[in-house]
């Protein structure tokens, strides 16, 4: 049997799993669900099965109504990510010894792999065609939230159109996905400072706040950057979740056979391992390369769970 170029090294996937941004909301937004292999199925459901109303009355010597459910099992594959970060032989040699090299190497490294993670979330939560045609709608200049007009409008203001979006789905949305930029316009609207705080003053509401308001789990805010730019350019750094407004339902135990907007179908866990490369192979003295990485696939589940506001904020 061949031997792995890549032997796992505890100690640095001990660092690869702990390490978490708090910045970053894919694993919140888009949760993880194991998966025993890295061929796996999920449940899509008709909505029917679950709104059926099927006539529950048993007769003292008749049989029960039967109920089947409507679903297709929907196969998948979990997809390798990874990066692998060089460690030259002279970096551990001459680290002082409060600096570990490797150790270092994965967390810069588990770094990357979660902004791209998370530019996948957003790329999925943040895209109308995510969404069935009916549980979306595009807002543009004098529609957007942070327009006056329409704020001081009781019928288009932010108030009024997410309490009739929360109502359209048939799983009502108990999670509400703000990227920063727009978080901090909408916190500072009149119309959901005077919702909160009636005649008690203006200021900046709170999460929580805005979350008891519409009656939701949680209010989540994307505030990551990425560099858009390409490698050996002048960074280009820009927010990884934009202007848009996410409603969303996330099952409160989940699994493949529960209907949850989205998931993140996880085979295994976060990995980092090592492999030695010999003089020639990075500089005078070789090294140590640090391979770290897992097994994902972001999917959406139910698309009838949700509704999405684009361009919900202006862009300024």
């Amino acid at each position: 049997m061949a031997v792995s170029p890549y032997p796992i090294d505890p100690a640095l996937t001990a660092i690869a799993i702990a390490y978490k941004n708090q910045g970053y909301i894919a694993d919140i937004v888009v949760p993880r669900i194991t998966v025993g292999k890295q061929n796996f199925t999920f449940m899509q459901y008709g909505m029917n099965t679950f709104f059926d109303t099927p006539d529950t009355l048993i007769g003292r010597r008749g049989q029960a109504n039967q109920v089947t459910m409507d679903g297709v099992e929907v196969p998948d594959v979990t997809e390798d990510h990874g990066l692998e970060a060089p460690v030259p032989q002279a970096d551990v040699a001459n680290a002082d010894a409060r600096y570990d090299p490797l150790g270092n190497a994965a967390a810069l490294t588990t770094e990357l792999i979660e902004v791209r993670r998370e530019i996948r979330a957003a790329a999925l939560i943040f895209n109308p065609a995510t969404y069935d045609p009916g549980l979306r709608v595009t807002l543009a200049g004098t529609d957007q939230f942070d327009n006056k007009d329409a704020d001081a409008d009781p019928e288009r203001n932010a108030v009024t159109r997410i309490s009739d979006a929360l109502d359209k789905s048939l799983l009502r949305p108990n999670q509400m996905v703000f990227g920063q930029r727009g978080w901090t316009k909408f916190r500072r609207l009149p119309s959901i400072v005077k919702a909160i705080r009636g005649d008690r003053g203006g200021g900046l509401v709170t999460r929580d706040e805005v979350a008891a308001l519409f009656e939701v789990n949680e209010v989540v805010v994307g505030q990551a950057f990425g560099n858009q730019a390409r490698k050996g350019q002048a960074a280009q750094m820009s927010r990884l979740w934009g202007n848009h407004l996410a409603l969303t339902y996330k099952a409160p135990v989940l699994s493949r056979e529960t209907p949850t907007f989205a998931g993140t179908f996880t085979w295994g866990e976060r990995v980092a391992s090592q492999r030695e490369m010999k003089p020639g192979e990075m500089g005078l003295r070789g090294g140590t390369a640090v391979l770290v990485g897992e097994s994902v696939k972001e999917r959406v589940i139910a698309a009838q769970a949700g509704y999405f506001f684009e361009s919900a904020f202006s862009a300024a």
